[in-house]
Formats: C-alpha cells, sequence, structure tokens
C-alpha cells in the first residue's frame, strides 16, 4: 500500500489560499470503487482511504510514514505563476481579446 505526500491547491471556489500550506498524507486506492446494483451508489470496501492526516512539514509526513512502514510518494506543489498586469492594460488598443461586458 502506497501513501501520497502532497500540499493541496486552493479550492475553485474562492481565491483565498487557506488550508494550502499543510502536507496531507492519504493512501492511495487498494481496489477500484464499485458501483452498488441496487442504488447506484459508488462503493468501496478499503477502508485506509477514508484516512487523512494533515502536518505542518514535509519532513513531518515522511517521518510518519518511514516509522509507520509506509510506502509513499511525495508530490511537489507547483509554483504559482501570475502575469504582471496593470489595471491600465483592460483598456489598450492592441488587445489580443475584445473588451466586451
Amino acid at each position: 500500500m502506497t501513501a501520497r505526500i502532497y500540499r493541496p491547491a486552493k479550492t475553485a471556489m474562492s481565491s483565498g489560499r487557506a488550508k494550502t500550506h499543510r502536507w496531507v498524507l492519504e493512501h492511495e486506492p487498494a481496489r477500484p470503487r464499485s458501483i452498488e446494483p441496487l442504488m447506484g451508489y459508488t462503493s468501496s470496501d478499503d477502508m485506509h482511504q477514508q484516512i487523512r492526516l494533515t502536518f505542518a512539514t514535509k519532513e513531518a509526513a515522511i517521518d510518519y510514514a518511514k516509522r509507520h512502514g509506509l510506502a509513499y510518494r511525495v508530490f511537489e506543489p507547483k509554483s504559482r505563476t501570475r502575469p504582471a498586469m496593470a489595471y491600465a492594460d483592460n483598456f489598450r488598443r492592441d488587445r489580443t481579446q475584445p473588451w466586451t461586458h
């Protein structure tokens, strides 16, 4: 069983970056999920998928995985790149997209 160690991305529903500074350890699924035939629910009998541990640092999460004998993979976060743009650039004549409301 392999564990994933990563830092979560911000939610798409907000512009804030809350809960993105901590590292998360989750178990990868051991078996695929199945569809329950009567009601159509998606279910799994893998209880390790319900475990989600948070750590302050990546090293703390790695130490936990080593102490408990878990195989792990670390996913480094991608850096955020924002283009430098001034408010006046919205009104330039040579815009690549037309100004519309």
